[in-house]
């Protein structure tokens, strides 16, 4: 059985449990019917350890890009993406019956890039612009294919430039594709709130990218 250890890497697909925990009924996936992230994760609250593999096969990819995106250092993500599943085993008691999964991970995942800036003392990197990935369109010509490539360079320029708090709500919403009531739960504050605040960095992020565009065209 796992113990509630930061040092626990995370791997799919299987977890070890004792022979309590398989005494238990699991939650069975069919092709028809599949399982929910919510029934998932109330299966490990109440010590279906090994339902968190199924969650980590499903979620530790977009949970990977979105710190990469948010801390700019592929490394440093990694980090974070095992210790978010780390802290969901170790608090899966305090998931709610009423609780989304999505917004759960996300919040565990903002709280401990937060406790990563903190230790490191450091800002967010530089993004590398193969990592925002942001479905360019396949364009015939070379020179479109270029101009493209131009024109999200730029784009992953503006994001860089735009602070934590910020790139982290539009993260939330753009890339994500979260709710603004889950980014509400995320952030802490209300749904009206998650959504101006998503909309000034959305703005910043464009007045951003509209100067790096005459900049370069001087």
């Amino acid at each position: 059985m796992f113990a509630d250890s930061t040092e626990i890497r995370v791997l799919p697909p299987s977890f070890v449990v004792d022979n309590d925990d398989r005494s238990r009924a699991h939650p069975v996936e069919t092709a028809a019917e599949p399982i929910s992230d919510h029934d998932l994760m109330l299966a490990v609250r109440d010590g279906e350890l090994d339902a968190l593999g199924q969650l980590f096969e499903r979620h530790h990819g977009p949970l990977y890009g979105f710190l990469v995106k948010l801390v700019g250092h592929r490394a440093a993500a990694e980090d974070i993406a095992q210790t978010v599943f780390q802290r969901m085993l170790k608090y899966r008691h305090t998931y709610r019956d009423d609780g989304s999964f999505t917004a759960w991970m996300y919040h565990l995942a903002r709280r401990c890039a937060a406790d990563h800036f903190r230790k490191s003392n450091a800002a967010p990197a530089a993004i590398d612009p193969d990592d925002l990935n942001l479905h360019a369109d396949d364009a015939p010509n070379a020179g479109e294919r270029a101009a493209t490539r131009d024109e999200h360079a730029l784009l992953h320029v503006a994001l860089n430039r735009l602070d934590r708090d910020a790139r982290e709500v539009l993260l939330l919403s753009r890339f994500q594709e979260l709710s603004f009531a889950e980014i509400a739960g995320i952030l802490e504050c209300s749904t009206g709130a998650a959504k101006v605040r998503a909309h000034r960095a959305l703005r910043e992020l464009r007045d951003i990218f509209l100067a790096l565009q005459r900049d370069r065209r001087n």
